[in-house]
């Protein structure tokens, strides 16, 4: 398998694993008959996004990139105010 193979494998995996995230939330939806988003969403948000970032870093593409890095920040502030507000509570 060449390099250039192996960064294809690593994008396609790297979108499975993001458009996990969906299906996570279906699933969890469903259980509760009613929209829910659990943790595991934004787990898969963060790691799928950072390996897309990855992705797009190896292929140059400012376009990418920029979408990316601006979802990683939003997955990232979802999953520290979840967080904060559970610490909160336990308080």
């Amino acid at each position: 398998m060449t390099e250039e193979h192996m960064w294809i494998a690593l994008g396609f995996a790297a979108q499975a694993m993001f458009s996990m995230r969906f299906i996570v939330q279906w699933i969890a939806t469903e259980k509760a008959k009613r929209s829910v988003i659990p943790m595991a969403f934004w787990y898969l948000s963060v790691s799928g996004g950072i390996l897309l970032l990855t992705y797009a870093i190896h292929r140059m593409d400012p376009v990418f990139i920029v979408g990316q890095a601006a979802g990683l920040f939003v997955y990232s502030r979802n999953i520290y105010i979840i967080k904060s507000r559970k610490r909160d509570e336990l308080t």
